[in-house]
C-alpha cells in the first residue's frame, strides 16, 4: 500500500516520501481501518512519538497523521463494538503509524461510527480540532454561559471550533488572529476580533478564560487579562507566565468515542461546521506540511475517493 513516510528528523518536512509500505495487521483490540480523508498537525514531526515507540525505540521510517476518517476492513483479536464495513473516524494512536496511508491499524476505542451523510473529508477535520476545543473549554476552563472568553487562533482548525462551540454556549467571545481571519471568525459567532498586528491586545480588558492556540509571546501578554479566578489554557506547551490570581494549564488532547459521537450529531444538525482550509491527495503532503503554508482552518487529505 501507499503511504507518506519520514525517516530524517533533521529533514523536517522535505524528508516526508510517498512509499510503498507493507500492510498494516491489527493487533488485539484494534481495527484497520481503509483511509478515506486523514488530518495532521503541522507541527507533530517535532514529537517524539513520531520517531519512536511508547518504549523510547526508533520506529522510523513512519507514517505521519492522526487525523482519520474511513472504513473499518478488519478486525483484530478481541475487537468489539464496531463491525466490518463500518464508517468510523478518530484518532490514531501517537506512537504508532498514523493516517496518512491508505491503511492504518487503530485501537478500537479511539474511534465512533460516522453518521453516512457526513463526508470523510469534513470528518477528517474533527477529531483533534474538535476534541481540543472541547476538552480545553469545558472540562479544564469550566466555560460557563455569559463568561467572557478570548481565543486565540480564532479561524484555525482549533480555533474556529472552539468560537463556535463557546458562541452556542452563550460566552462573550473575543477571537484573534491576522486581519485577514476577521471576517471567518466573526462569520463562526465571535463577538469582537483584534488583530494581533495592527490592534492593542491589553485594550481586551479582563476576560474570565483564555483559551490559545498560539503561544510564545501572544501568550505570555495574555496572562495579566485573565480576572481572578479565570482561567489560561494553552495547547501549545507549558506557559511560562501564569495569571496573578487564576489557573494556567497546558493539555495534551485524549480520544473519547462519546465526544466524537457527540460532535458528529452537531455536524449533522449543522450546528458544527469545520473550516477545510483545502483538500490535497496524498502525493501533495509534502507540500502541505511546508511551515510556510498558511491557510485558514485545517487542510485534509484525501487518501480514497467514495465512501
Amino acid at each position: 500500500m501507499q503511504a507518506i513516510t519520514v525517516g530524517d528528523r533533521a529533514a523536517g518536512a522535505a524528508g516526508l516520501t510517498l512509499s510503498d509500505i507493507p500492510h498494516p495487521h491489527g493487533a488485539e483490540n484494534d481495527v484497520v481501518v481503509r483511509v478515506h480523508a486523514a488530518g495532521f498537525t503541522p507541527g507533530e514531526l517535532d514529537w517524539p512519538g513520531t520517531w519512536t515507540d511508547r518504549a523510547g525505540r526508533d520506529r522510523t521510517p513512519s507514517v505521519p497523521g492522526h487525523e482519520l476518517s474511513g472504513v473499518v476492513t478488519e478486525l483484530g483479536y478481541g475487537t468489539t463494538g464496531l463491525t466490518v464495513g463500518q464508517r468510523v473516524f478518530g484518532i490514531a494512536d501517537w506512537t504508532r503509524d498514523g493516517s496518512l496511508a491508505e491503511y492504518t491499524a487503530v485501537e478500537a476505542r479511539n474511534l465512533a461510527p460516522l453518521p453516512a451523510d457526513i463526508d470523510h473529508t469534513v470528518a477528517a477535520a474533527v477529531p483533534i480540532s474538535g476534541l481540543t476545543a472541547w476538552q480545553g473549554l469545558f472540562d479544564h476552563a469550566e466555560l460557563k454561559t455569559g463568561q467572557t472568553l478570548l481565543i486565540h487562533g480564532a479561524a484555525g482548525g482549533v480555533g474556529s471550533i472552539a468560537v463556535q462551540l463557546a458562541h452556542e454556549l452563550g460566552a462573550h467571545v473575543i477571537g484573534t488572529g491576522r486581519a485577514a481571519d476577521r471576517e471567518a471568525a466573526l462569520g463562526l459567532g465571535a463577538d469582537a476580533f483584534v488583530d494581533l498586528r495592527a490592534d492593542r491586545l491589553e485594550e481586551v480588558g479582563e476576560v474570565d478564560v483564555v483559551f490559545d492556540a498560539i503561544g510564545g509571546e501572544v501568550l505570555e501578554r495574555s496572562a495579566p487579562l485573565v480576572r481572578a479566578g479565570g482561567t489560561l489554557v494553552t495547547i501549545v506547551g507549558p506557559p511560562k507566565v501564569w495569571p496573578a490570581d487564576g489557573r494556567a494549564i497546558f493539555f495534551l488532547v485524549e480520544p473519547d468515542r462519546f465526544r466524537l459521537a457527540d460532535l458528529a450529531e452537531r455536524v449533522r444538525s449543522g450546528r458544527l461546521k469545520p473550516i477545510i482550509g483545502a483538500v490535497q491527495p496524498l502525493a501533495e503532503v509534502p507540500s502541505a506540511f511546508a511551515p510556510d503554508r498558511r491557510v485558514p482552518g485545517k487542510i485534509i487529505i484525501r487518501v480514497t475517493e467514495g465512501g
